[in-house]
């Protein structure tokens, strides 16, 4: 559909309003943005609302000040709506969730005379399940009860009445509508242990059956998801749509225009996704609450039916699989090379190449179809407990029976899924579908080339009464998952971030997300003087990180940067070296640093401002998570310091993996892999100081590898365009 007229006039008509009733000047960047979305999915092709043109994806590199949220949604809304599509936003975080809800669609609706709905759409475990609420609070402390199942599911919390107090404080707050039962909306953090007791997921609830169907948390939101021009929605909830075929939870990929914010997390978040994984020991605990659990259901089932025959059946495949569980942990424990780290008191081992032992690979192959068949039977019992709910059929279990023990049946059957999702990749060949990547020809026919095998490994772990090995599989990169799943069934998409290119090119997240030969490209130009309003400084240091006396030098060396300054960030790349700084330093300077490990990271960044505005001097300890996702602007931040180059850990095994697959190719990981993904970290982290373009600050890089070392000079060229101050 080539742009119309009218659909040009509404893109323009909608900018020139926005910027009038919020006061505020165009960008150009941002009038970039909206120009190349919209000329983006004007050349889409279709015939009756089906894309005919080549896959092809919108990619857009937009740093802090561009306004990307803005631009993207006055290009898309029109366009999407003229073709009749849903437009759906996809955000990595909770917050640019809720603020392009509460804040930016807000916004454009109220000051442009555009006329959309928008609705937001979580995963079920986002929500509280009135139903487990309501059963915890009737039975709490009653874990012996053959009615309630329920305990089987979740150990409870350490403090009973402490939880029972937060119950009923969520029972009181929903019945109320003070709180609409969304876990991110109530006014403290919930903890997972508590909050995992009241919510639920698909396979355990029981939809239109439950008794508090019509005032459910979670279908309630749902209601306007159909009928809704714009959805906002996570990249999680994008991929588990994906992974159940597409249209399950979203509207079909066909029939929509995707916008994947904070696109950089996207590959990483299908690689979990696809990722599975058993802890043995574990999982044979779990077949004792199994055993448990049908004991206590047979009472409830009338001799002869075919739940009661189900029943039996679990039993048998449960000891079937104990047996079978208990053959592949000797195996693992016995003929693994073990090296144990003495702080953590666990080892790793990755299988090179992906490739298990004879021996290991014959158990796996056993193990998956002993699983498959309790997967089986498991899903026999759910259906029947099903059958009990319509009341159109004859069933043999009556209504109480099946409100009782569907919600535990249903969550049994989950997890068994997930360990066959395990043993069946474990037993998938090197040659199988996760070892192929899908690329296109130029006449858009689909390509086939070998990719990375995926990546095995184990971790045993020691804690002081038990132990346990976990088994593990992923795939090494999600561009055939993305490619094949979305790319190449969207009917459109556009991805945006302010990191999306490595040493200033976009190739690695080309290749990690698959992303289709026809896309196109764009770097906005920031509307940051940075020449003017930053500095990056590499002083003179006596030891490189990789000398034993380096965290010596910094204990030195930090006191005196910091000296003067209000609002300081120091970034590290290993928690312990945090620490280790931390606990020498802190006596000297109370009360002036805070690290991310205090307190919640909300609290520590309140608590950073707070002494900003009383005048004092404040300065952050923090690690990853601090390097991308805090926004600390004006006075709040002057100074970021870096430790050391955001290098990832070597031993990670599906970086390893990726890393062995590139060598036997005859490339260079460290080249290809390494220096590309810690120049994505570094330019995060750099990020963090300028938020508005009357920010003004210093960076300060401690790594003299940035200098020293050829790679450093490309790490160094794909920072912004600070003023640089090199002491050699």
């Amino acid at each position: 559909m080539a742009l119309t007229e009218d659909v040009k006039q509404q893109i323009q008509q909608a900018y020139r309003d926005l910027l009038a009733g919020k006061d505020i000047r165009a960008r150009y960047g941002q009038r970039l943005m909206i120009a190349e979305i919209a000329r983006y999915m004007g050349d889409i092709t279709d015939n009756d609302g089906q894309r005919t043109s080549p896959p092809a994806t919108c990619v857009v590199e937009a740093g802090t000040g561009t306004g990307k949220t803005l631009a993207y949604l006055i290009a898309a809304i029109p366009v999407a709506k003229a073709l009749g599509k849903t437009l759906v936003i996809s955000t990595a975080t909770v917050a640019l969730q809720d603020q392009i809800v509460l804040k930016d669609l807000p916004d454009l609706r109220k000051h442009s005379k555009l006329d959309f709905s928008w609705t937001l759409a979580k995963g079920r475990g986002r929500y509280l399940c009135m139903s487990r609420l309501e059963s915890r609070l009737h039975d709490e402390g009653h874990g012996d009860s053959d009615t309630m199942p329920l305990f089987l599911l979740d150990q409870p919390a350490d403090d009973e009445a402490a939880s029972r107090i937060t119950f009923e404080k969520m029972l009181a707050s929903y019945g109320s509508r003070e709180w609409d039962g969304d876990r991110d909306h109530w006014p403290e953090q919930i903890p997972d242990e508590i909050w995992r007791q009241v919510t639920t997921d698909h396979r355990q609830c029981t939809n239109r059956h439950c008794a508090y169907f019509d005032s459910c948390a979670f279908f309630d939101a749902r209601k306007d998801l159909d009928d809704a021009d714009v959805v906002v929605a996570n990249h999680d909830l994008v991929l588990a749509d994906l992974a159940l075929g597409g249209g399950a939870i979203l509207p079909e990929p066909e029939n929509a225009l995707f916008i994947f914010d904070e696109a950089h997390h996207l590959p990483d978040k299908a690689l979990n996704h696809f990722a599975a994984s058993v802890p043995l020991n574990s999982t044979r605990q779990w077949l004792k609450q199994l055993s448990q659990a049908l004991v206590k259901m047979q009472p409830w089932l009338p001799g002869g039916s075919q739940a009661a025959k189900a029943v039996d059946k679990i039993s048998l495949s449960g000891r079937d699989l104990d047996l079978a569980l208990a053959k592949v942990y000797d195996e693992v424990e016995l003929n693994t090379a073990w090296e144990f780290n003495d702080e953590r008191r666990s080892a790793q081992w990755r299988y090179p190449d992906g490739e298990l032992p004879d021996t290991l690979a014959e158990l796996a192959a056993e193990t998956r179809i002993v699983t498959a068949g309790l997967c089986r039977q498991l899903g026999t019992l759910v259906e029947e407990l099903q059958n009990a709910f319509d009341e159109r059929k004859d069933p043999e279990l009556d209504r109480d029976t099946a409100d009782s023990w569907y919600p535990m049946i249903g969550a049994f059957h989950s997890r068994a899924e997930e360990q066959l999702r395990l043993w069946a990749a474990w037993c998938e060949g090197a040659t199988g579908s996760d070892a192929t990547t899908q690329t296109e020809s130029t006449d858009a026919a689909p390509v086939i080339r070998k990719g990375p095998p995926a990546a095995r490994w184990a971790v045993r772990q020691r804690w002081d009464h038990a132990e346990d090995i976990t088994l593990y599989s992923s795939p090494v990169l999600a561009d055939n998952l993305l490619y094949s799943r979305l790319w190449s069934r969207a009917y459109g998409a556009v991805l945006t971030s302010a990191t999306l290119t490595a040493l200033g090119k976009f190739d690695r997240l080309r290749s990690r997300a698959g992303l289709p030969e026809a896309s196109r490209y764009l770097v906005v130009p920031s509307s940051f003087r940075y020449g003017e309003m930053a500095t990056v400084e590499v002083p003179a240091m006596n030891a490189m990180p990789t000398d034993d006396g380096f965290g010596d030098a910094l204990i030195k060396r930090l006191p005196e940067l910091w000296a003067g300054e209000k609002a300081t960030l120091v970034l590290f790349t290993s928690r312990r070296q945090m620490q280790q700084v931390r606990d020498a330093l802190a006596p000297e300077y109370p009360e002036l640093i805070r690290t991310q490990d205090d307190m919640a990271k909300n609290e520590v960044l309140k608590q950073h401002c707070a002494r900003i505005d009383e005048g004092k001097p404040s300065v952050l300890f923090g690690v990853a998570s601090f390097a991308e996702g805090i926004d600390l602007p004006g006075k709040y931040l002057h100074h970021v310091v870096i430790t050391r180059l955001p290098f990832s850990v070597p031993d990670d095994p599906i970086d390893a993996s990726l890393a062995e697959w590139v060598t036997q190719r005859g490339g260079n990981p460290f080249m290809e892999i390494t220096v590309p993904d810690a120049s994505v970290k570094l330019v995060q982290a750099v990020g963090r100081l300028l938020r508005t373009e009357q920010d003004t600050g210093r960076v300060t890089i401690l790594d003299r590898r940035i200098v020293a070392r050829r790679y450093g000079q490309l790490l160094l060229d794909a920072l912004p365009p600070f003023r640089r101050v090199i002491e050699y």
